[in-house]
């Protein structure tokens, strides 16, 4: 089988390569192929998770996706996070968010509780 650690960015290119021909016509699980094809994405995937890691969005940009994504307008916050004017204040950052508005937030418009609570 002949894989190794992906340790440089010569490396990682060069998986991705080999990677990107299973895409195409992805091998069977349980077969020498289809084997290969999982280490060399487990191998891809913790390279990116340590050379290129997401961070977690900004409380207001993931409210703000939420709003841009359904459609939603400063009054459908209002039963999340209060009256208009504190929902304004609340995206113009003038107000943080509370505890409550946060478990408001997750459950009446299912935004993550790690987005909004930030790091």
């Amino acid at each position: 089988m002949n894989i190794h650690p992906i340790r440089t960015e010569k490396d990682y290119k060069a998986a991705l390569r080999e990677l990107s021909a299973y895409f195409d016509n992805e091998p069977t699980p349980g077969t020498e192929e289809g084997d290969r094809f999982e280490i060399l994405a487990t191998l891809v995937e913790a390279y990116e998770a340590k050379h290129f890691p997401i961070e977690a969005p900004d409380p207001i940009e993931a409210i703000r996706f939420r709003m841009e994504q359904g459609g939603l307008t400063v009054k459908d916050l209002v039963p999340s996070i209060g009256q208009p004017n504190r929902v304004y204040e609340v995206l113009s950052r003038k107000r943080g968010l509370t505890l409550e508005m946060i478990r408001n937030l997750h459950r009446n418009l299912g935004i993550p509780a790690e987005s909004l609570i930030g790091a």
